[in-house]
Order: structure tokens, then sequence, then C-alpha cells
């Protein structure tokens, strides 16, 4: 008998004396969650009348009924051998709504982009240039890929300044002291900046110093949906100046995984040998691509309900008084709201948001804990999505300005 068994029986002996720990392991199971303060079930590990609301990321969404059943049904085939046809149909969609020749699906969004270098930048040694606080700034394509990376100083709308973008480029080659310039990177919407919507115009003046130099440019588009929701514009109109994409389909979109990599036939030939190479064939997928293709044709336009719960966020936030909160409301663009703290650190703003304070459930009637990561800087990040109504969101309202009022209560004293 191990000790972790022992230790078990024996806590459940003293709790239930006349029951064996044998006897209905259930009954047991409860009473020494309950005598250790947790609860069991679908909620174990909240108190009672506790309302959660997670805004820590939108890839915490679960699959619905609709889409449990899409997939359950889902005609499937070996993927790798071109013959899953509810893979093959979600790639076609994919493909004609962002105006691309082919897509590709991937596994993950780490593994589309990293896909997407390896094919642009096929000789080792070659280089890309993203944004400083670009997700490009992992170290897989160096790791990889062989691939180089210089940076360019993001501006807080998530663009660049394109004077500096064109000095990055490398005009030595074929001189074996430096990298050859390859790729450029964007991102949009803008993570770290708050889910910023790169500007169209910005988008044709990359491409046209692209083309000027012979470079392609990959967009990381893992929430181009919602930007093309914040534009009123399809996403095709996004994505007309850019060579390749990548979008992911298990943020926002509500699948359980997945991503589409789009661009011409070409690239997405090549793009299938890489995707081999690294582990991300997948033999019957149509069973998570059918809840791909749901996120394609119906989730959509329900994102526009994620942008409006955010800037109802934001608005309370910076209708604080005395003011808490930093908010520039016109950087809420999509479902992020990125907001900085005056008197109170985030990493403690985050903990009384998680936790059901003394006297919560007398003020609010219930506790409610609020889910949402400190963020780049002194700031914190929080982020809306299917799971999150309009009742959560004025659930989370009521929890800040409670955790705001108890604050300047403490500090008087």
């Amino acid at each position: 008998m191990s000790l972790k068994t022992f230790s078990y029986r024996g806590l459940i002996k003293l709790l239930n004396p006349g029951v064996a720990a044998s006897d209905k392991p259930r009954r047991a199971q409860h009473a020494a969650a309950a005598a250790l303060g947790r609860r069991t079930g679908p909620h174990a590990g909240w108190a009672a009348h506790v309302r959660v609301v997670d805004l820590r990321s939108d890839t915490v969404t679960k699959p619905g009924p609709a889409m449990r059943q899409a997939m359950a049904e889902a005609e499937v085939g070996d993927d790798v051998m071109g013959e899953d046809p509810t893979v093959n149909e979600l790639q076609k969609i994919a493909a004609e709504m962002l105006g691309m020749e082919a897509a590709l699906f991937v596994p993950t969004g780490t593994m589309s982009n990293l896909i997407a270098v390896m094919v642009h930048c096929r000789e080792r040694g070659d280089e890309m240039i993203v944004g400083d606080l670009s997700i490009y700034t992992s170290m897989s394509k160096e790791e990889l890929a062989g691939v180089h990376s210089t940076t360019v100083t993001t501006l807080l709308d998530g663009t660049f300044d394109l004077e500096q973008l064109e000095l990055k480029i490398r005009h030595g080659y074929p001189d074996p002291h430096y990298p050859r310039s390859r790729l450029i990177c964007v991102e949009n919407t803008h993570n770290i900046q708050g889910g910023r919507v790169l500007p169209l115009t910005f988008l044709q003046e990359v491409r046209a110093l692209a083309d000027r130099y012979g470079l392609s440019v990959h967009m990381d588009g893992a929430r181009v949906m919602n930007a093309a929701v914040a534009l009123g514009v399809p996403p095709s109109t996004i994505l007309q100046n850019i060579h390749t994409v990548s979008v992911c389909l298990s943020k926002g979109l509500g699948a359980p995984l997945g991503t589409m990599l789009a661009g011409p036939k070409e690239f997405i030939s090549r793009a299938v040998r890489c995707r081999k190479a690294l582990g991300g064939g997948m033999r019957q997928a149509g069973i998570v691509a059918a809840a791909g293709k749901l996120s394609l044709l119906e989730m959509v336009k329900r994102l526009e309900e994620d942008h409006c719960n955010a800037k109802t966020f934001a608005q309370a936030l910076l209708d604080c008084d005395p003011a808490l909160f930093g908010v520039d409301m016109a950087a809420v663009e999509t479902n992020i709201v990125r907001f900085s703290l005056q008197e109170i650190s985030p990493s403690e703003f985050c903990a009384r948001m998680g936790q059901v304070c003394e006297g919560e459930e007398a003020a609010l009637g219930q506790g409610i804990q609020v889910l949402m990561y400190p963020h780049f800087g002194n700031s914190v990040r929080a982020v809306w999505h299917l799971g999150i109504s309009p009742e959560d969101t004025q659930l989370a309202i009521q929890k800040m300005q409670f955790v705001t009022s108890q604050y300047w209560k403490q500090k008087a004293l």
C-alpha cells in the first residue's frame, strides 16, 4: 500500500469512523474534500456561490454542443495521404475566405508560423525582420530552422517605422559575412499592444517596400478575424498585400485546436513537407477539422460582441473615481483590453480580482473570481471571448469596483 493511499484512507476513517474507505468511495471522496475545504464535481476548487469570469485569454474557449456534434459526425480519412474530406473542405473554405490560392490545416499557431518561416527562408542563415514585441521573437526559428532575425521597434499601434524597417534590409548578398534578408513579418491584431488593428495603408506600404527589395511578407494573423470585424471588411481585404498568413481557429473562433496557413499553391506544397518534418501530419483529422469549419462559417460575426464587451469594461475602468487605472479607449479596438495601474501592482490587482474577498458575498450577493494576467510593462491584459457574456462582463465590472473600493478603504486606514 502506498503512503498516498494509506494517508487518504486514514483521513477517511478519521472523518467518518463508521464508514470504511472501501464503502461507497464517492461518498468518502466528497467527505474528505469537504474536510479539506474543497468542493468536488465540475466546479472543484471554487467556493459555493462563486461566479468565475475567465479573462486570461481567448484560448480558454470550449466547443459548444453544435461544434461537438459536428466533430462527432465528421467524415474522415487519412489526411497525410490527402484523403480526409473534411480537412480538404476546411482548407478550401479557408483559402477562399482569405483570398489565397491554397491553405493547410496545421495543429498549432506556433507550428504554422514556423513553417511559414521555413518555407520563405529556405537557406540556413537567411534573415527575417520582425517587430521587437512580436511572437516571432521566440527561439524556435533559430533552433529548428536556422533562420536569423533582426528587429524593428514596434510602435503603440502595432506598426513599424518604415524608414527604420528599410534600414534593416541587408544589401550585401552574397557577401558571406552577413545573412540574406528574405522575409518581413507582421502581427495582426497585435497582442502585446492590446489587440491593435494594423491599418490597411500600413500593410500596403510594407508590401511596396518588400516588393522593392524582393522580400516576402508573412502575417501572424492569429486574430486577423477580429481585425476584419473591427474594420468591417472581409479578411481577404486585409490580406491582399500579404504573401502568406497564419490564422488561429482556437482563440476567439472557439475550435479546440488548429490553425490555417494560407498562401500560394507552391508555398503550401512546400509547407506540407515542413509540417510532416515537424511532426504535424495528422491522420483522421476531420474530427477536429469539422470544428474548424464551424469556426470559419459561423463564429466570425459574433466576434463583434467580444469587442463591445471589451469596450464596456474599458470604459468602466476609465470611470473609476478616484482614478486607479490608465486606459486608452482609442486603443481598445478588438477583444483585448490592456490597462496600466497606479498605486497598486499588476500582480496584486490580479490576485485580488482572482479571489473571493472578505465581505464580498454580502456586498455583491455572490463571490466573483475574475481571472486575468499581469502583462507587458506595468499593465494587465484582459481578453474577451465566446465564453464571456455581457452579464459576465458586468460581473467583472462589479468585482473591479469592489476591489478598488476595498483598496482605497484599506489605504485610508
